[in-house]
Parts: structure tokens; sequence; C-alpha cells
């Protein structure tokens, strides 16, 4: 299936990157290529742009839309989180801009067979990383009725989170869960049918509140954003594009944080804690798409963009 993927906010994504043409820039979240792409038509040939995706499937394809780019361009198959660690192998220390798209690509919800989709019925997987040996299955039939409550309410903020835990234990005492199909049926009579009539597909918060979990994508945005801040040349910006509410909490909260970390009690005339601000919001609310976009592309809806531009003192 070709790796398909729309770029969300690709035009207000470049524009606050403000990308020098000598510079070095890294896509955490390659995807298919389309921010990285648009990226790549501004750079000299001093500049160099570093894409990481942990999909092999997005690799291959960004590969593919990149090759015109040559060297300008190194894919690396692996988390962002690492990012730190990939730049030092390749002696990079510093960079003057960092992409983040999150959340699941347009490919990976289509293509039915990596198992992110409730419309389907085919194997719960919902790996980004199909190295990792856990999928979605595993988490559906062990962890407890408490374990599944609370990220079905936490990361799926679903209301009927404790029902919906429950129906999953009583069914998977009959048999294991196995699909996608059997999962959505479970939640559909968790839910009460006139609730079942608005609000999308009662399923979806449920099926992201198992994805995030499996691939701990909140734990991994919240350990690793103050490390990529300290990646950035002085006037380097980052540009995170988020699709939830608590990763676009942990963006604001962690920016805001990075802008001003001070920690001394409000009274105390100087600041004796001696915590330095690291850079400015550029976002004091989120860039969200055009009526255009949202009329485009329909994924686009819960798209949220925060810039964080580095200030060295």
């Amino acid at each position: 299936m070709e790796f398909k993927h729309q770029s969300v906010l690709l035009e207000e994504t470049i524009r606050n990157l403000r990308v020098k043409p000598d510079g070095t820039y890294v896509d955490g979240t390659l995807g298919g290529g389309g921010h990285s792409y648009t990226v790549c038509q501004q750079l000299s040939a001093k500049g160099s742009l570093i894409g990481i995706d942990q999909d092999e499937a997005a690799i291959k394809a960004a590969g593919d839309r990149l090759k015109e780019f040559g060297e300008k361009v190194t894919i690396i198959r692996s988390n962002y989180c690492n990012m730190k660690k990939e730049l030092q192998k390749m002696g990079i220390t510093s960079v003057d801009g960092i992409i983040l798209d999150l959340g699941v690509s347009s490919y990976q919800l289509d293509n039915k067979e990596r198992g992110f989709t409730y419309r389907e019925d085919v194997p719960l997987d919902m790996r980004m990383d199909q190295r990792n040996p856990r999928t979605a299955r595993d988490i559906v039939n062990t962890y407890s009725e408490k374990e599944l409550y609370r990220i079905i309410r936490d990361y799926g903020e679903d209301k009927f989170a404790k029902n919906i835990a429950k129906h999953i234990c009583l069914a998977r005492q009959e048999k294991a869960i196995e699909t996608t199909g059997e999962l959505a049926e479970i939640i559909k009579h968790a839910i009460p049918m006139k609730m079942r009539a608005v609000g999308g597909h009662p399923a979806k918060r449920t099926f992201q509140a198992i994805r995030i979990e499996l691939n701990q994508e909140l734990d991994v945005l919240r350990d690793s954003l103050d490390e990529m801040i300290g990646l950035l040349n002085d006037g380097g910006r980052i540009c995170i594009i988020t699709f939830h509410s608590l990763e676009d909490r942990i963006v604001k909260t962690i920016f805001r944080r990075n802008e001003n970390p001070c920690t001394c009690p409000p009274d105390f005339p100087v600041c004796v804690c001696g915590k330095k601000s690291m850079g400015k919001v550029i976002t004091r609310k989120p860039i969200l798409p055009s009526e255009e976009e949202l009329e485009n592309n329909s994924r686009s809806k819960s798209a949220k963009l925060r810039v964080f531009e580095r200030v060295k003192e």
C-alpha cells in the first residue's frame, strides 16, 4: 500500500520554522516526508535535514519522496526521544529547527493490517514501531480492569471508561479478544444506545487510549521535550503539531516552563533559584487549521500548532 499522508498545518509550520538555507533541521516524526520536503526545498547545498521515524513504511516512503535532495537528507529509523543520541552519532550537537507532527499517520490509519482502525475487523496491533514485541492485543487481554479503566479515562477521556473496562474484562473471560472488530463491538455494548448516536464512533476514544498506552506517546513527549529545546541554536525554533488535548497540554506546559523556569516564591525581590530561561513561547494561543484546510482534510480537525524559540543569553 502506498504511504499517503497529507501534512497538516504545513504552511503555518514552515513559516514559523523560519528555515535558514544553510541550517540543520530535524523532522522527528518524518511520516511521508511532507513537512521535510518543504523544508528541503528551502535549503542550500550547505543545509541539511535529518528525518527520524520508527515506522519502516514511513522510512521507505519518505526516502523515495526526498531522494531528489540527495545528500542533504539523512533518514534514521528511531524514536524522536533518541534525537540527541542519534545526532551525536553524526557529530551534530545543535540544530536550527525541529518539527514534530504527533499522533498516528493517515497511512497507519488507512492500512487496516496495522490494526489502528475500528472500522475493519483485523488483528489488534496498533504498533507504531513493528519491532515492539507488545501489541494492543496484549493490553486488551492482560491489563486489569483497574488499569484499563485508568487508560481509557485518562488517555481516551471517555466518560464511560469504567463500563468499557468492565465489559472488556467480562468478554475476555469467555475467550481472548483478538480483533479490532471484536473490541469495537464490546465497546459499543458498554455505551448507552442514545449516546452512540452522537460524538463519532463509540470505539474511537478507547482505541486512541490503547494506542497511546502501547506506544507510550505521552511519556515519550514529556520526557524528551526539554532535551530537544536544549538542542536548538540561538534563534532556533521547535514546531509541534498535536491532535489530542493531553499532548497539547504537555507541550503548552513545558514550553511555558522553559520560558519562565524560576521556582522562587512570587514575593522574593530577586530570583535565587538560578534557573535560566531557555527562550520564548511564540504561540500564546495555538495555531489552528484554516477553514480551507478543514474542508480539504478532515484529519486536521483537532490539530494545534505550538512554537517555541530558543534564546541564548
